[in-house]
């Protein structure tokens, strides 16, 4: 009788979402599976902590959007979860246990510039520093690390540098996890995929685009993640006519213009100017607000942070959910399977903010309000959300309009806002762009970092909803994950210097066949179009499964994994287990995993899943749902192997698979 196979977990995925579950299995694993034996097989193309987003081999000027203090791949008493808090330090903190000897730095394998660069941004780096990629892809390796050690002894871990590209296996049965470029599969008893961004197939409207592009010499770049992209294409002095200003478009900026050899310089009250290189195109920059996401604020909350959740909290997504149901996008701001988001969703959010902003201008800026806190309080609580009631206490308790929260005018900053030429238009862009960046600078208006916090727990609660689809998503990120201040400031100095250029709100691109060229309008100069002969989209691919590249996530689509409406994968809220649309009627009533059955040895965590989570580190101390899950997780695959293994045996020595040369033990 041949010995039973080692327990065994392929975890797809090895960047910072797969290191959290390998940090929980870790904690986790003295409680719940103690000193039997098990093998943790890591299957990704690029290094394990960073993954393909945070790897190391990437441009030294593109940097992280939040501050180092602000960054943390551990725990602490303020997330919900059943497993233990094992507390790490964020990435300020860790930055300096390596100065001060406590960490041993550990160069990374791109050679001795690359470990002298980071180095040096270790030694420099402060606590409200934005860090540069590189300097997180080494800090998440050190993670990556920490939660290897931290395993039992039973437990081995097995690197595969390769990618995975299908998952067999009966429902009841071990699954087996086929790699490209190996003959022979990795057979499992639990699969979870944390893969993070992915690329996609062309949308239609892309896929014409690139055919127009291709039959008349041009050049349109579709949706990548801007590190990858070729540039090359993008030529000196040529207008490139850019749709998207959020983040992709801030790192495009970098990549053209620094990246190209051009350079800053301050003036004495710190205003930059720019000084080319002679090889940037120019930017014509566009997109449906026509503004940049806003800065991210440049001062710490002194006090209280705001008592949320209050109006969207547990309770609320209970009641919606009992009432909806869950996941489903039946209008442009998404909706549950029985629900409309506008309807239903928004109105709480709505409520949430509000307390949240009004919360703080009440307690920390009392003189600016005609009404104390507790009487506002109460009618505040008592009014319907977004209700007339609601709109006259506010109006009575906050003289100033500036001091009110109105999300409907932040989503459309420039409605209604008109230019006579692209001039005026350049001119009144500089200007929003400098207001925004000393509001956000500003404690004056503190309110808005209540609002940030209220928009982070709000985010949290959305996860049990499901697929909110796109515009909520873009909503917050616009509001709560802008790009550092500084990089506004270099935005600036390029429109200055005519580098940049703003096409400002409602901008629309159409192909003009009968000049072959990309044309650009917008709203905001009536009468005046662009011509340009490239064309890039400043913005990530969409998560959508039904035209992902990835080869597995394609084949489980095909095996009957259920997907949402806008195209996200489907997954049981409770611990990410993958949703299927047949087999036998669920075990668990229809709206909680909208109607279909969780796959009992198949997870998926991260952005292309309908519990996306916002990101696989967080802020400290904000209970981050991207640790909730974690824990989930890693708890349900040690409890669905604890239950079907004996007691505890002596632990037999874990052998790699011999067929596969990029193997390696820990």
């Amino acid at each position: 009788m041949s010995p039973r196979p080692r327990p065994s977990v392929v975890i797809v995925g090895a960047g910072p979402r797969g290191t959290g579950v390998l940090e929980r299995i870790a904690a986790n694993a003295p409680e719940l599976y103690r000193d039997r034996p098990l093998d943790l097989h890591l299957v990704d193309p690029y290094p394990p902590g960073g993954g393909r987003i945070w790897r190391a081999a990437q441009s030294p000027l593109l940097w992280m959007n939040s501050t180092a203090e602000d960054v943390t791949m551990f725990t602490d008493d303020s997330v919900d979860l059943a497993g233990p808090v094992r507390p790490g330090p964020s990435l300020a903190e860790w930055a300096e246990a390596v100065r001060a000897g406590r960490i041993r730095f550990r160069p990374p394998a791109e050679g001795k510039p690359t470990a002298d660069g980071l180095a040096d941004a270790v030694a420099a780096l402060g606590p409200r520093d934005f860090p540069g990629r590189r300097l997180q892809s080494a800090y998440l390796s050190w993670v990556h690390e920490q939660a290897v050690a931290a395993l039992p002894p039973g437990i081995a871990v097995h690197e595969h540098r390769r990618t995975a590209v299908r998952v067999t296996g009966a429902r009841d049965g071990r699954q087996e996890v086929w790699l490209e470029g190996r003959p022979t599969p990795l057979t499992a008893d639990l699969v979870v995929l944390t893969m993070g961004h992915l690329d996609s197939e062309l949308s239609s409207e892309h896929q014409e685009l690139s055919d127009f592009a291709a039959r008349h010499g041009l050049t349109h770049l579709p949706p990548a993640f801007t590190a990858d992209a070729d540039l090359g294409a993008l030529l000196p002095g040529e207008p490139v006519i850019v749709r998207g200003f959020g983040l992709a478009f801030i790192d495009l900026m970098v990549l053209l213009t620094e990246g190209r050899g051009g350079t800053y310089t301050a003036d004495a009250d710190g205003t930059l100017t720019y000084r080319p290189s002679g090889r940037e195109p120019v930017l014509h920059v566009g997109s449906r607000r026509g503004v940049p996401y806003h800065s991210k604020i440049g001062y710490e909350l002194d006090g209280e942070r705001p008592p949320v959740p209050r109006f969207f909290g547990p309770a609320q997504i209970d009641a919606l959910l009992a009432r909806t149901g869950r996941w489903g996008a039946t209008r442009s701001r998404g909706a549950g399977s029985g629900g409309d988001f506008r309807r239903d969703i928004w109105p709480l959010i709505d409520k949430e903010l509000g307390f949240a902003h009004y919360h703080r201008l009440f307690t920390a800026h009392r003189e600016r309000t005609r009404m104390n806190w507790p009487d506002f309080e109460e009618k505040y609580a008592a009014a319907d959300p977004g209700s007339a009631a609601l709109q006259a206490l506010v109006s009575a308790a906050v003289p100033d309009p500036a001091d009110r929260l109105d999300l409907d005018a932040l989503d459309h900053p420039q409605a209604g806002v008109r230019h006579p030429d692209g001039e005026a238009l350049q001119e009144s862009m500089r200007g929003y762009i400098e207001a925004d960046l000393a509001r956000r600078h500003d404690p004056a208006h503190s309110p808005d970092l209540a609002v940030f916090f209220a928009l982070l727990s709000v985010y949290g609660q959305l996860v049990r909803i499901g697929d909110r689809g796109p515009w909520w998503h873009g909503f917050f990120s616009y509001l709560a994950s802008g790009p550092p201040g500084p990089r506004l400031r270099q935005l600036l100095a390029l429109s200055r210097a005519g580098v940049v250029r703003f096409l400002g709100a409602g901008t629309t691109v159409t192909a003009d066949a009968r000049r072959g060229v990309f044309r650009a309008e917008s709203a905001a100069v009536p009468g005046e179009s662009l011509e340009a002969r490239a064309l890039v989209e400043a913005r990530l691919p969409e998560p959508t499964v039904a035209r992902t590249r990835d080869a597995l996530l394609r084949t489980l689509y095909a095996d009957g994994a259920a997907v949402t409406p806008t195209g996200l994968l489907a997954v049981a809220p409770a611990d990410g287990r993958i949703l299927h649309r047949s087999g036998p009627p669920p075990t668990a009533p229809p709206r909680a995993n909208g109607g279909y059955r969780p796959h009992p040895r198949r997870f998926a965590l991260g952005p292309g899943t309908d519990a996306r989570a916002g990101g696989a580190f967080a802020r400290p101390r904000t209970n981050a749902p991207a640790f909730r899950q974690n824990d989930a997780t890693a708890r349900a695959l040690l409890t669905f192997l604890r239950d079907r293994t004996t007691p505890p045996l002596p632990v037999p020595a874990p052998v790699p698979a011999p067929e596969d040369p990029h193997a390696a033990d820990r």
